[in-house]
């Protein structure tokens, strides 16, 4: 458990450090309710550490996506200055809101002309592209801007992205990107006659293959 500074106050993180030295982090983060400890979460830095790569989970309360944002950068200075370890590069990822923050860093980041290359890509659990029924005002800015690799793993049933919208969006995208749909799951990652264990197992072997076809990971 660490406590990083942000600004008079500090964030709540958690270190799930694999057995080898890491070349890879993940940084991590939780949608609008709950926090760093909502099961998906740990179940994914559970597995991302026992396949050998670092992760970085931390809690941000606010409902402000500028405000989690800024946090979400502070988070990715602390690990790249880090001296306990020295990574080669990270992926940002998050759940519903917490992704909307990760894009948005992910695009500010690659905006900046210091673009040293230690953002990977991004991942995206459960992206908030619009309000339930909303489906007019979508939540796109962030992604058409970003050139790193990006992956999206969405419930096909998802209130808060519809999956033809979805479809669209990254049909628009100038990054390589890649969805991966859950069947009948909603924004929670829900599915009628499948039990949650069953439900991260998929998601987490996705997430880590992606991860391996992005960067050379050893295969555990």
């Amino acid at each position: 458990k660490v406590k990083i500074p942000f600004g008079n106050k500090y964030l709540d993180a958690i270190f799930s450090v694999p057995e080898k030295k890491p070349t890879y982090g993940v940084i991590l983060t939780h949608g609008a309710g709950g926090d760093m400890n909502f099961p998906q979460l740990v179940s994914l830095a559970a597995y991302l550490a026992s396949h050998g790569v670092l992760c970085l989970r931390f809690t941000c309360k606010g409902l402000n996506v500028a405000y989690r944002t800024k946090a979400f950068r502070t988070v990715v200075e602390y690990l790249k200055l880090s001296d306990d370890y020295k990574l080669s590069g990270v992926f940002l990822a998050g759940r519903s809101m917490g992704s909307r923050a990760a894009a948005s860093v992910v695009r500010q980041l690659s905006q900046d002309e210091d673009g040293d290359g230690f953002i990977q890509g991004l991942v995206c659990l459960s992206y908030p592209l619009h309000r339930p029924k909303l489906q007019s005002k979508l939540r796109d800015e962030d992604l058409l801007l970003i050139r790193c690799p990006v992956l999206f793993v969405s419930g096909s049933a998802d209130e808060m992205c519809e999956k033809q919208l979805l479809e669209g969006v990254v049909r628009k995208m100038k990054a390589p990107k890649k969805i991966h749909w859950i069947d009948k799951a909603n924004h929670g990652m829900a599915v009628k006659g499948r039990t949650t264990d069953d439900i991260m197992e998929e998601i987490n072997a996705q997430v880590f293959s992606w991860l391996r076809e992005n960067v050379q990971l050893e295969h555990k």
